[in-house]
């Protein structure tokens, strides 16, 4: 079946035109045409994308020196048997021609000399374009990016902690064609939003390659550390061909820019909104709650009960006695004064919330944010310079309880108020918007911004509204939808993680949020649901897909038309599926299975090219009663219970296929390595490590230079750098940097946001690809 526009040949002058122009090499965005989804073959869009230079990396490996290098998307011609044509490439060493390479970006040079410098020339009708800028080799098969550690830090309850480095992004801040690193630095106490405790400050570091430090933003005390809390977006996002950096902020955010000398030049905090100056706040307001003020917050909230619009409604109880099934003695009179809600706060922390869970220790509920501004910043990615602070979209409203963080067994005010997506977009098909998001477990709320360069303008809003509980304390009788009837069905159907892809074929790209997704323009697009199988919580009922940990949406099947979504879900025996494949157009399920526990990972490639498709797997525990879990292939066939890792997925064989990266720093540290289904392990990497725990992912996978290969970036084992993994596999395949494909190049940039998920491109991707189908990024 065609899935893809057929590729445009032009004209060799045309090309010749287009190389010689600054369009492709020079200064400026470049803007390409494809047809993702191959559904409109007559209609092209001009996407905004990335001025990228060639990209000339060269290091050691056991043949000599390995030499790699960007095709750019304008420069393809058409396609091969084993991949695209048209820009040609001739291989210098010292001035002197080595070789001219015509099938693929990448040469090794058997007879290195220890001082040699390489170049690559562009070559079109026999003339020499565009030369790359001289490199030289590496002693080894990686770089390394120097990092500068901030210093360790103490809590307010006087717990020392120390740095990593996290997750990363990439981007060209000062457009010179060469991606900067942002780096995201953890303090050793970051915590999930369910956990106690105070956290140290959250940075946010841009370098050059060669480990100049460009500026520093620190989020300060009022943004906790942890992964659900800062989602950074590195984009160009106004089109001048100069990435800036958004996120959420707060009162004490400050930036710090440093000279080429390396010393600080400047530090400012963000500009607070005029009227949050004139009503009091300032940047040395520090809102982490310790355990007595919590006690005292709570305290606050029982005196207001009677007039909680909720109460006011008549949806909650009228009184707290009521509302915590206290019985046995008259109520306090209402409204509260505070030494009866202080009484009845004395008993909700010592009594109920015990007996509802030995877990709920809320004396010791310290060092959450509960209150307080919330801010959305554009910085300058190269100054660092605060472009705009707004609100941040969808406030909190209250602590949770509306969220319902204290309706169940496990009372954790805070946790699902508090959970953060982000993620970049071609909502109109042309320029990137920014999406930040705020819940998912039961109220969601998504917001897209344009950046123009002075302003952020909103674009849409969604919000499924609060669902509706009898009791916050208890509740028996929860929606499964939220108020707004617009977007109802979209409570619950969050993941850990979103993202952003043209499923329906019109050029723009919807926004995937989990089991949901929503159209280009913000409105409903679809809510995935389900039969609950015999076995599960209510046999024959309707349930939705829900909540899951991980999510991939890719062509995974070519035999079908558009891309698929394969997700596991964390229902168990309330969800009708623990795996499910989908159609990313319509959200139906095309196969999937019941396994009645928390399905926690799932992972999709192509690692058994003998099958069409990208194969699909979980390692859930099998449910009772429920359908084998373990590997399948992109239709559906058992394959087998034993599979592959889950951490992370990477593009380094020179096959096409795909690969596993293993390596989890839990209790034991374990070496992060690349392994391949069939032939094992193809790369061990000494000295580094991986990030956030038993995930087990590296700061960034993602083809950020040389061909289209995809780079491993993992912090060492100290964070006194990053080193950059290069693929010295030789390959036959010819094809443009995967950065210039629109869904790859956004998801790298929500790469980072909480459980880090692969980037994929729009088009199919394996061992089997049939390259006349790619389509082909073009100028305008």
């Amino acid at each position: 079946m065609t899935r893809t526009r057929p590729i445009r040949r032009r004209a060799a002058a045309l090309l010749t035109s287009l190389l010689a122009g600054s369009l492709l090499l020079g200064a400026g965005p470049v803007t390409a045409q494809a047809d993702p989804a191959g559904r409109d073959k007559d209609r092209t869009r001009a996407v905004q994308m990335e001025h990228l230079d060639r990209g000339l990396v060269a290091v050691r490996s056991d043949e000599g020196v390995f030499l790699s290098w960007r095709l750019l998307g304008p420069e393809v011609t058409g396609a091969t048997r084993t991949g695209m044509s048209g820009t040609d490439f001739r291989v210098y060493r010292d001035g002197r021609r080595l070789a001219t390479v015509t099938d693929s970006t990448n040469y090794v040079d058997d007879k290195p000399s220890s001082k040699a410098s390489y170049r690559v020339v562009a070559v079109v009708d026999g003339r020499e374009v565009r030369p790359s800028e001289p490199v030289t080799p590496q002693s080894q098969d990686y770089y390394d990016l120097p990092l500068r550690k901030p210093a360790d830090g103490v809590t307010p309850a006087g717990q020392g902690y120390t740095y990593s480095a996290n997750d990363m992004s990439v981007g060209d801040v000062d457009g010179d064609g060469a991606y900067e690193y942002v780096v995201k630095w953890y303090p050793s106490n970051a915590k999930d939003v369910s956990q106690v405790g105070y956290t140290g400050n959250t940075y946010i570091d841009t370098y050059e390659l060669d480990g100049t430090l460009l500026n520093r933003i620190d989020l300060g005390p009022n943004i906790r550390a942890g992964a659900h809390y800062t989602q950074f977006l590195v984009y160009d996002f106004d089109g001048d061909g100069r990435s800036e950096t958004m996120l959420k902020t707060a009162p004490g955010t400050r930036v710090t820019r440093y000279g080429s000398d390396g010393e600080p030049v400047s530090t400012r905090h963000i500009t607070m909104p005029r009227k949050d100056r004139e009503a009091g706040y300032t940047h040395e307001d520090d809102y982490r709650l310790s355990a007595p003020g919590f006690r005292d917050h709570l305290v606050k909230v029982f005196m207001g009960w009677s007039t909680h619009p909720e109460v006011e409604a008549g949806t909650w109880p009228a009184t707290i006695e009521k509302a915590l099934g206290i019985t046995g003695r008259d109520a306090y009179p209402y409204p509260l004064g505070r030494a009866h809600a202080e009484d009845l706060v004395d008993h909700f922390i010592d009594v109920y919330a015990p007996s509802r869970s030995a877990n709920n220790k809320l004396r010791a509920f310290e060092g959450f944010i509960l209150d307080g501004p919330e801010y959305l910043t554009v910085f300058a990615g190269s100054s660092g310079r605060e472009l705009e602070t707004i609100r941040y979209p969808f406030g909190r409203v209250d602590d949770g309880l509306m969220w319902g963080d204290y309706a169940g067994k496990r009372i954790e005010p805070g946790n699902r108020v508090d959970r953060f997506l982000a993620g970049v977009a071609y909502l109109d098909g042309v320029h990137p918007s920014a999406v930040f998001a705020r819940g998912y477990y039961t109220r969601a709320t998504l917001a897209a911004y344009r950046w123009d360069g002075k302003h952020l303008r909103v674009e849409w809003k969604a919000d499924s509204g609060f669902t509706t509980m009898n009791n916050p304390f208890d509740n028996t009788a929860e929606s499964d939808e939220g108020r707004n009837p617009a977007y109802a069905s979209l409570t619950g159907q969050g993941f850990h993680s979103l993202s952003a892809a043209d499923v329906d074929g019109d050029g723009r790209q919807e926004i995937v949020y989990g089991s949901a997704t929503l159209d280009h323009d913000g409105s409903l697009l679809y809510s995935s649901s389900g039969t609950l199988p015999e076995g599960s919580s209510a046999p024959g009922e309707t349930a939705r897909l829900g909540h899951g940990d991980a999510m991939h949406v890719a062509d995974i099947d070519p035999r079908r038309r558009g891309q698929e979504i394969f997700a596991v879900h964390e229902g168990a025996a309330s969800a009708p599926y623990g795996y499910s494949m989908r159609d990313a157009a319509t959200g139906e399920v095309l196969f999937g299975g019941y396994t009645g526990v928390d399905t926690g990972r799932g992972m999709i490639g192509d690692i058994d090219p003998s099958r069409p498709g990208l194969e699909v797997w979980s390692n859930a525990v099998e449910g009772s009663g429920g359908d084998p879990v373990g590997l399948f292939s992109a239709q559906g066939e058992s394959m087998g219970k034993q599979t592959p890792g889950t951490n992370q997925s990477i593009r380094w064989a020179g096959d096409l296929t795909t690969q596993m990266v293993h390596g989890a720093t839990t209790t034991t540290y374990t070496t992060p390595e690349v392994r391949d289904w069939r032939r094992g392990t193809l790369l061990t990497a000494e000295g580094t490590t991986t990030n956030n725990y038993t995930k087990g992912n590296p700061s960034l996978v993602a083809d950020i230079f040389g061909d289209w290969r995809e780079e491993l970036l993992l912090p060492s084992t100290d964070s006194s750098s990053v080193r950059i993994h290069v693929s010295t596999e030789l390959t036959n395949h010819k094809l443009y940097t995967l950065m210039h494909d629109p869904q790859y190049r956004v998801e790298v940039a929500r790469q980072q946001t909480v459980y880090n998920q692969p980037a994929y491109p729009s088009f199919y991707l394996a061992s089997d690809t049939d390259f006349s189908q790619v389509p082909v990024p073009h100028l305008d």
